[in-house]
């Protein structure tokens, strides 16, 4: 690890800076990525004249790829560096769908998206090495909280700018553009001196040593950490019910007009996002990061359950996913506190890695699982679903918190 420097409080102030945006940067791009097919559905449909299903198996592989591999990608990071190893993926992920613009095969297309989900391994496992090995302690909760927020900007913009890039340049165009600014970033990346990612504060040598002595797999199969994979999956799967689902569970169980329903679920995306900043601030004001977890989880669900359970009126329903989407947000950077603590320095690439699979597990399971139930004709258990899956996240967070209090 590079030694670290000392730096006056301004100067520290603006290395902080520098480093928040860059990564916050890379993030957006991540998810703008993730989103860059289903606005553009019908137009590469048509294009390949393929069936919705077929098209499908593009996202399909992009995943499989992103859930397999993004725990190597964290040791890779710890390996060779996570600067790096999120350069690569930016440049993979650019030249991937570079590729899928400009070659006329659909299986091309198809292997070109489980390429863009390699690359997207390296920016959870990378981004989070980088901000907690860079970033000055005091800042770290507003660094996870603009980090995520940056994330949430980039899912926010795309489907709009996608879609006035199509009207403008097609799809083929609209997908250059994207590939064009993720070797942006790249550049960008490469371009601060190596100072700007070392440690402001020296490190604890003696608990580095330690870490690099165990093994690393059992780093990761250690009690706080899979409770904390358990955290990430179970928080998934749990928004994913509200912000996935709501709009056809409220239509069904009481004929909520999609109007009605889709504001609700603005109220809820909006709010999270400024939930997250205000996360930050929260974060940053308390050591007790399990306890706003908790606190956060139990309101979204008391919220969650009241959208399914009780016949709201219009108001009503808007504010309440409002408030649940805001309670979700806040939680989001003590959520990254709570990993970071019980995180051995030297190993913030894999740990992170490993546990933000978990996306990807609650990414894989809840269609699979909310789509039963609604072919089932059970709206109501959508809601039930995914407030049960909070309860479920804040034992996790307890039992997690307990594990690491017992071993300390």
């Amino acid at each position: 690890m590079t030694e670290a420097i000392d730096l006056k409080p301004s100067e520290l102030r603006s290395k902080d800076t520098k480093i928040i945006g860059l990564i916050g940067a890379a993030h957006l791009v991540s998810h703008y990525y993730i989103l860059l097919l289903p606005p553009l559905f019908a137009f590469v449909r048509a294009d390949f004249s393929v069936s919705y299903t077929e098209i499908g198996l593009a996202l399909t592989a992009f995943n499989v790829t992103s859930a397999t591999l993004q725990t190597p990608a964290g040791f890779l990071v710890d390996r060779v560096g996570a600067r790096t190893v999120l350069v690569a993926g930016l440049l993979l992920g650019g030249l991937a769908i570079a590729l899928a613009s400009i070659v006329p095969s659909f299986w091309v297309f198809v292997l070109m998206f489980a390429l863009a989900g390699v690359a997207n391994t390296v920016y959870h496992p990378a981004d989070y090495a980088i901000l907690s090995h860079a970033v000055s302690g005091e800042r770290m909760p507003s660094a996870f909280s603009v980090h995520t927020f940056m994330g949430m900007l980039g899912s926010a913009i795309a489907p709009a700018t996608l879609l006035v890039l199509q009207h403008q340049i097609g799809w083929r165009g609209a997908f250059m553009v994207a590939a064009i600014v993720a070797l942006l970033v790249a550049a960008v990346l490469m371009i601060p001196r190596a100072e700007l990612f070392t440690p402001a504060t020296a490190a604890a040598k003696p608990k580095k040593a330690q870490a690099d002595a165990e093994p690393s797999w059992r780093i990761l199969l250690s009690g706080p950490i899979i409770c904390n994979l358990i955290f990430f999956a179970t928080a998934s799967i749990a928004n994913a019910g509200v912000q996935n689902y709501s709009v056809v569970a409220l239509g069904v169980l009481r004929d909520t007009s999609p109007a009605l329903a889709n504001v609700g679920l603005t109220a809820y995306l909006s709010l999270a996002a400024l939930g997250v900043l205000l996360g930050g601030v929260v974060a940053a004001r308390t050591h007790r990061h399990d306890t706003v977890a908790v606190i956060g989880f139990l309101i979204m669900s008391i919220g969650t359950i009241a959208i399914g359970a009780v016949d709201l009126g219009p108001l009503a329903l808007i504010l309440v996913m409002a408030s649940t989407g805001l309670f979700y947000g806040i939680v989001m950077p003590s959520r990254d506190m709570i990993v970071r603590a019980v995180t051995p320095p030297g190993s913030f690439g894999k740990v992170f890695g490993f546990v933000t699979t978990g996306f990807n597990l609650g990414g894989m399971i809840s269609p699979l699982i909310y789509g039963w139930l609604m072919d089932s004709g059970n709206p109501s258990a959508v809601f039930v679903l995914s407030a049960a899956c909070g309860v479920v996240t804040i034992l996790a967070i307890v039992i997690g918190r307990l594990w690491s209090t017992r071993t300390a």
